[in-house]
């Protein structure tokens, strides 16, 4: 009964909080009852055993598929790495565990980093939880992109994952049964009398189907987008893990559907598939051959229902293609509402002076600035009201 307690107050108790504290800021969900559970299973087990603890310390820590890998990096990083902890249960012949994807190991590359800053600057002081004042969020809400520290970024990327879209419902073709709807439901009406003896006993009657409307994003990953195409992509990633019909792509010199990426549950991981089935990344800028592979080949399948499209692009052309003008006209005939979100318009004096932002701007029904939390988030207000006349920009 001894051992148990050494455990949990001693030398190995010290080295499971830190393993739990390190997997927190790579992003993997533990709590205080997980930390517990785990001293709890450890005390029980022989430490020196390196497979046993894995095992047991990743039975209590990991909930989801996608942590796993996440977790073993951690695991052999934490009780490897000098200055961290010393290999207490190292074993010879213990397999190492496969290297997660790049992603994982960034945010587990950034949180040992900041675990040796605070070690050195005072090593008997805990990790401290940073949480944002007032002032300081709504200073975080209105600082461009382009212009936030490293940790000002991820603190963005954590605030656009909170980020929710209830979109406004738009009233389709599809009937269901409505007991206020306007069109007689011929045959529940007769079903239902049979059940009466053939004597009609009450009128069924259908209404039209009401239900958010697809969104369809067309996000520029030109050279002059560099800097705000990661944000971007945390936000349409936000958007389709909460509602499903989403359709991205993805274009700079060619067009790029990536909707599937974006549906992993990990923000790093679908980003990182993004990057790698996209072979134009941060090159050159061909809007209008981009919008013609568009419509050509996907505006039918993506574009019924009232679908909205949103365009995030700075609309600076590698070359201004005379077809730009009728690819854009096409595509605003094809959904219910076509949205520009430029970053260029955080300046007080944007003008349309561009021929290539010149040919887009009369085909569009609203022309909106994207490039900080703040406008992100008017953005997500806009699409949530109800569908009106809008005034289109000149």
């Amino acid at each position: 009964m001894d051992e148990p307690a050494d455990i949990r107050e001693g030398f190995f108790a010290d080295r499971v909080i830190g393993l739990a504290r390190l997997l927190r800021a790579a992003g993997v969900p533990v709590g205080t009852s997980s930390v517990l559970d785990g001293l709890a299973a450890v005390a029980h087990l022989d430490v020196t055993r390196r497979d046993d603890v894995f095992t047991a310390l990743r039975a209590v820590f990991v909930t989801r598929h996608e942590h796993h890998a996440v977790f073993a990096q951690a695991f052999d990083l934490y009780f490897r790495t000098a200055g961290m902890a010393p290999a207490v249960i190292e074993e010879p012949d213990a397999a190492v565990p496969a290297l997660p994807p790049a992603p994982a190991m960034r945010r587990l590359a950034e949180a040992m980093a900041a675990a040796r800053a605070r070690a050195a600057t005072d090593p008997a002081e805990p990790p401290a939880i940073i949480a944002l004042t007032g002032s300081d969020r709504e200073l975080l809400q209105r600082k461009d992109f382009a212009q936030m520290s490293a940790a000002e970024l991820a603190e963005a990327e954590r605030e656009i994952a909170r980020m929710r879209l209830p979109l406004a419902a738009v009233v389709t073709r599809r009937l269901a049964p409505d007991p206020h709807g306007q069109r007689l439901d011929l045959r529940r009406t007769l079903r239902a009398s049979l059940r009466a003896g053939g004597e009609i006993i009450d009128l069924r009657r259908l209404g039209r189907v009401q239900r958010p409307p697809p969104i369809v994003a067309l996000l520029d990953i030109s050279g002059s987008m560099s800097e705000y195409t990661r944000l971007f992509l945390h936000f349409l990633h936000a958007v389709t893990d909460a509602r499903k019909r989403v359709t991205t792509f993805l274009f700079g010199t060619r067009l790029t559907n990536v909707t599937r990426m974006l549906r992993a549950r990990d923000p790093d991981a679908a980003l990182a598939a993004c990057s790698a089935a996209v072979p134009d990344w941060s090159g050159g800028t061909r809007i209008a051959p981009s919008l013609h592979v568009f419509n050509k080949l996907w505006g039918r399948r993506v574009l019924g229902q009232g679908a909205i499209v949103l365009l995030i692009s700075d609309g600076l052309e590698r070359e201004v293609d005379q077809r730009l003008g009728f690819e854009m006209d096409r595509l605003h005939r094809s959904c219910r509402r076509l949205i520009w979100l430029n970053p260029l318009l955080r300046f007080e004096g944007f003008e349309a002076r561009a021929q290539g932002i010149k040919m887009m701007l009369p085909h569009v029904d609203e022309f909106r600035p994207i490039h900080n939390l703040g406008t992100m988030a008017d953005v997500v207000a806009a699409l949530s009201r109800p569908a009106r006349e809008q005034r289109r920009a000149a």
